[in-house]
């Protein structure tokens, strides 16, 4: 009888157990050992993080420190100089550097220059690239041959380029020469109103191949079912090309515009080749207004100058970026 009862004993007290393991799991708790088990993983877990996060920063930090000593802090040093009266004294003018700059009539004459030049230069890269790349994506023969002929002013070395353009536009030079055979006036091309054509003729030149590779790159990404959809609805060639091959040339069309407004600026390397310091007054640009103003050792003004191009150039992105995101980014996803 004794054993019955321990027996019976042990059946209930394990009953007992288990009934309450069950009320355990029912109201969520867990016993000690996975807690910590679950504790350890999470501590694993959370070194795991903060040994990725500082390897991450160990490979970010050159670059960080690069940009940081190249452009973040000349950046500083440049709007420091554009608010005191000279580096010595450094007394606090506010926006008087400013005003000089504004009421000087090199700036005035350099900053219309550039625009000018930016507003007919960088529109006529993009279409007629575009133009371009949609004639060589036709299928016209020759295509290899024509894409290597507008590629080949990538290779030119920069003096060349300038020996090549001084042969033809030179007073006594070739298109003078041709000019006057079909009874045209002599014109003295860099020395003239008409020199800013010649250096709108140079950049579509140089530029033109590269912006057409990259807008052969982005007709080539258009999805092939698309088209034959659009072609399946009786949809026209300048249907297909403005509402399905346009919206997605639309972020192409923003790298392009910008590398080309970047790229007008960089001009004035083959006007000073040409002409020097002191061109014709419409070749006159804004690193020539630059170089001369760093010259005469004006760092404030110099200082002045620099941080209104750069928030033109700013202002000028930000209306790019606006306008591709309001009219291509569905198409990004």
């Amino acid at each position: 009888m004794e054993k019955l009862k321990n027996v019976s004993d042990k059946v209930s007290e394990m009953a007992e157990k288990v009934n309450r393991n069950l009320r355990r799991n029912a109201a969520g708790q867990t016993d000690k050992a996975p807690k910590m088990h679950r504790g350890m993983k999470i501590n694993r877990n959370t070194k795991k993080t903060v040994r990725e996060t500082c390897v991450s920063w160990g490979f970010l930090m050159p670059s960080l420190m690069g940009v940081m000593t190249f452009f973040v802090l000349p950046f500083c040093v440049v709007v420091f100089y554009a608010l005191v009266n000279n580096p010595i004294q450094k007394e606090f003018v506010g926006l008087f550097n400013f005003e000089r700059v504004f009421t000087n009539n090199a700036f005035r004459q350099a900053a219309y220059n550039t625009f000018k030049f930016s507003i007919i230069a960088v529109p006529l890269s993009v279409i007629l690239s575009l133009f371009l790349a949609v004639v060589m994506e036709s299928g016209i023969p020759f295509k290899s041959q024509f894409r290597s002929f507008f590629l080949s002013p990538m290779m030119v070395p920069i003096a060349s380029i300038v020996l090549i353009w001084q042969v033809l536009f030179h007073f006594n030079g070739i298109i003078n020469v041709i000019g006057m055979s079909f009874g045209g006036p002599k014109i003295d091309w860099l020395k003239s109103d008409k020199a800013q054509i010649v250096i709108v003729v140079l950049f579509l030149w140089k530029n033109l191949g590269y912006n057409m590779i990259l807008f052969m790159a982005a007709l080539s990404s258009v999805p092939k079912d698309l088209l034959e959809v659009a072609r399946l609805e009786s949809a026209t060639d300048a249907q297909i090309f403005w509402t399905i091959k346009m919206r997605y040339l639309s972020s192409t069309i923003l790298f392009v515009t910008i590398m080309s407004l970047i790229n007008s600026f960089k001009v004035f390397r083959e006007i000073y080749l040409m002409t020097g310091d002191y061109p014709y007054k419409t070749l006159y640009m804004m690193q020539h207004f630059m170089n001369n103003t760093f010259a005469s050792v004006d760092y404030q003004k110099l200082s002045a100058s620099a941080i209104l191009m750069a928030m033109v150039i700013i202002v000028l992105m930000l209306i790019m970026f606006v306008t591709e995101n309001r009219y291509g980014k569905d198409i990004e996803g």
